[in-house]
């Protein structure tokens, strides 16, 4: 996997995006299928993942005029980083997505948790997890 250098490589890579939106809406339909008992293909809304973009503390180092696909393409970005990097597994993915509450609060932690274990966090000096 290429190296990069600052987390703002990551969260503006659009092809870790396009990876990411896949995962994402495996994993996010992997929670949704958990939770219901059955089996559920869904997408995951935009609003959501820029939503936790915000709350994790991301957001901030995006260009101002960057509209909400965009952040959320840089949420994909980060969450797939993490994933590829060995930062988090998709079974910590997906228990994190199962839990009850708003899926905006479940992604911001996720994001928080891959930001802390791969040693961004600290430049961040985004919020323990």
């Amino acid at each position: 996997m290429e190296k990069y250098s600052n987390l703002t490589m990551i969260l503006c890579d659009q092809e870790l995006a396009s990876l990411g939106d896949s995962y994402v809406n495996f994993v996010y339909s992997l929670a949704l299928s958990r939770v219901a008992g059955k089996p559920v293909g869904r997408k995951l809304d935009s609003r959501a993942l820029s939503s936790a973009l915000r709350k994790a503390g991301i957001r901030r180092l995006l260009p101002h005029r960057i509209d909400r696909h965009k952040q959320a393409d840089a949420a994909e970005a980060l969450i797939i980083y993490g994933w590829l990097s060995g930062a988090i597994s998709i079974k910590e993915a997906l228990n994190i997505l199962s839990r009850e509450g708003d899926i905006s609060d479940n992604l911001s932690f996720l994001l928080k948790l891959i930001l802390k274990r791969s040693n961004f966090a600290q430049k961040l000096e985004v919020e323990s997890v």
